[in-house]
């Protein structure tokens, strides 16, 4: 007599269990698929005369992408993440570099130039009031000593011409008179010298070293001026991508402040080449924001940037095409509405 429970059924068994169960999970945790109302109206082209593109939306100045010119840690940003949307005035100082080792090195500089101003000063005031006194007492004392060996040499002289003395001495008393001399015109030499002050080519060498110095001293309040980074025009803070404590480099490309004129907005178009041919310049533009199709915003044609260049402002369309070439070309939005932002992408049509 067989068991009612055969092996044999328990793997079929199984399937068709787990199989009820998964068609049941399906059904009570499925997802309506159905197709719901778009949120938006797409673009749409009123004609074929009309030409479509994409366009970006920027500041009247452009997007003003502020790096810094010297690397190091940012001590302070005077204009934080907070502040970003206000408006800034041309010169606005934005953040500020370390510059402690510079303003150390200024220190040392300023030094340098007293130091220097001092040498020129004492060059420039040669001689010393105090040091013509002693000169001229020097000079005067050579003189009686050379009157004094000239006596005592015309007296030997003459004495050795009645052999009272030996040739010897007459000939020492003539040395002694030729040393005195030569002292004489020695320190008539170093009187002259002292007089005629310090020498033109120490002064100018001195004068050189002090603009050195002073050169020295400018170019450090320079470097200390560029570390602290301010607006070059006024504008209204885009965004802030720096923080105090952040290392931050000259490299280029580098945006740690994005700053622009938004008093005016511009749109900037890409032209594919291959629609140059039909691109008038001038001619009726509008333009739509993405997903509010129904309301067109005029568009004034600002002006063209003559040169053909490579496509770098990508839509992220599926379809779209990477490896051409686009003419810019820039429109300024008429009376944009306020949900209208910098970096934000319109449909462009151009008649």
């Amino acid at each position: 007599m067989r068991s009612w429970f055969d092996v044999r059924y328990l793997l079929p068994g199984l399937a068709v269990a787990f199989g009820l169960l998964g068609w049941y999970h399906l059904q009570s945790s499925g997802r309506d698929l159905s197709i719901g109302d778009p949120t938006g109206l797409p673009p749409r082209s009123p004609g074929g005369r009309t030409l479509a593109v994409a366009g970006l939306v920027e500041a009247r100045s452009e997007n003003l992408a502020i790096g810094t010119a010297l690397a190091g840690l940012v001590l302070e940003v005077r204009v934080p993440a907070e502040r970003v949307g206000d408006e800034v005035a041309a010169g606005t100082a934005l953040f500020r570099v370390d510059d402690r080792h510079l303003r150390a090195e200024r220190k040392l500089a300023q030094a340098e130039v007293e130091v220097a101003q001092a040498q020129l000063d004492r060059l420039e005031r040669q001689p010393r009031t105090e040091e013509l006194p002693p000169s001229a007492q020097r000079l005067r004392a050579a003189e009686e000593l050379v009157k004094l060996r000239r006596d005592k040499a015309d007296r030997a002289r003459a004495l050795g011409a009645t052999r009272a003395i030996g040739e010897e001495e007459v000939v020492e008393r003539a040395q002694e008179l030729h040393i005195a001399q030569r002292d004489l015109e020695r320190v008539r030499a170093e009187d002259a010298l002292l007089r005629a002050g310090a020498w033109g080519p120490d002064v100018a060498i001195a004068r050189a070293r002090l603009a050195q110095a002073q050169a020295r001293v400018e170019q450090l309040g320079v470097e200390i001026d560029r570390a602290v980074v301010r607006a070059p025009v006024a504008g209204r803070v885009l965004r802030v991508d720096v923080r105090p404590g952040e290392y931050v480099s000259g490299q280029p490309g580098q945006a740690l402040v994005l700053l622009g004129d938004v008093g005016t907005l511009h749109v900037r178009v890409d032209v594919d080449e291959q629609d140059v041919p039909r691109f008038r310049p001038g001619t009726r533009a509008w333009a739509t924001v993405r997903g509010d199709a129904a309301h067109r915003i005029g568009l004034r044609f600002v002006r063209v940037e003559p040169y053909v260049a490579p496509k770098r402002s990508l839509t992220g369309d599926a379809a779209e095409r990477i490896d051409t070439r686009v003419l810019r070309v820039v429109y300024a939005l008429e009376s944009p509405p306020a949900t209208v932002y910098v970096g934000q992408q319109v449909d462009v049509f151009i008649e």
